[in-house]
């Protein structure tokens, strides 16, 4: 067989992520001897995992054809809400957890809403919300954070279990239910269908507008679980929490290759992508380089991923 261009496109979309992490990960072994250890694997998994837990949500909006910029401030908000539920022991664990999640499917949830009733460009309506819920959040705190959070909320974020970082135990189960939504179930199909082409899926009996507001209202979870779990890890109900974390879970996302036009993309491709900026950032970090470099890296990792998603196409 001839390799063409195309040909050699086609194939570093379809593989090139799972070569590019190899690749990265033999690199910083050889000029890292900490990157190895289980220490320091634990470590880049528990970091990874809030961004991990958001960007798996964001899957599910990309593949649909949308974008969503408040996750990080949806992130602040039920962590926030959270938070302030957990000071003492008023309440049992379970009312600040789901007070969180819930917060942040109604915010997600409003995006949707939103987007699919006046049609309006999921751009403009989250990047609304990215302000609007950070406001919200500064009211709702006033400016300042939320401290002295009982034991029992603290241990979610840094606790263990059988010598595993709770975070990433959730950030396992966050996977294996996403991939079991999107890969298996109707609604995933439907969610792959109405990105790929809305007026056929439409023409098909697809409920759009369901799926539209659906994705947004798990975004909006996601991003409510992952503020809780970094709420819980810092110890503290901060409202300037998540400031950046939609970019890190879009970039995840695109690298992972799904492709931004919506209708094509994997959870198992998000989790490479999410584990590459989270290997990247450490190792950076071990090799002391300065973080403004390691945005630069980011920077271009990105625009590399675009280019082989319309490579592929």
């Amino acid at each position: 067989m001839v390799l063409n261009r195309e040909y050699i496109g086609r194939f570093l979309a379809k593989y090139g992520i799972y070569a590019a992490f190899l690749l990265l990960v033999i690199i910083l072994s050889i000029t890292s001897s900490s990157f190895l250890t289980v220490q320091n694997i634990f470590n880049i998994l528990r970091q990874a995992s809030i961004s991990g837990i958001i960007a798996v949500g964001m899957t599910f909006v990309i593949i649909r054809g949308g974008i969503d910029l408040s996750v990080g401030s949806i992130l602040a908000f039920s962590a926030v809400v959270a938070s302030s539920f957990a000071q003492g022991d008023a309440y049992p664990l379970i009312v600040p957890v789901a007070l969180g999640l819930l917060a942040g499917l109604l915010l997600g949830g409003i995006n949707g809403i939103i987007i699919s009733r006046w049609n309006v460009a999921p751009f403009i309506v989250t990047l609304g919300m990215m302000t609007a819920a950070r406001g919200l959040t500064m009211v709702y705190t006033d400016g300042r954070p939320i401290i002295n959070l009982n034991d029992s909320y603290n241990r979610m974020g840094g606790g263990y279990v059988a010598g595993i970082p709770i975070p990433v135990l959730i950030f396992i189960l966050v996977i294996l239910l996403g991939i079991f939504i999107l890969h298996i179930t109707k609604f995933g199909r439907h969610v792959y269908a109405a990105g790929g082409n809305e007026h056929a899926a439409r023409l098909s009996g697809v409920n759009v507008n369901y799926v539209q507001v659906a994705v947004y209202a798990i975004s909006g979870l996601a991003a409510g679980l992952a503020g809780i779990l970094l709420s819980s890890r810092v110890m503290t109900g901060s409202p300037v929490l998540g400031i950046g974390y939609e970019l890190d879970a879009i970039a995840a996302v695109v690298i992972g290759g799904t492709s931004l036009a919506g209708g094509r993309g994997t959870i198992i491709g998000t989790v490479i992508g999410v584990l590459i900026i989270g290997i990247m950032n450490n190792g950076l970090d071990l090799l002391n380089v300065s973080s403004y470099y390691q945005q630069i890296v980011k920077g271009v990792i990105i625009v590399l991923a675009v280019l082989l998603d319309k490579k592929s196409h």
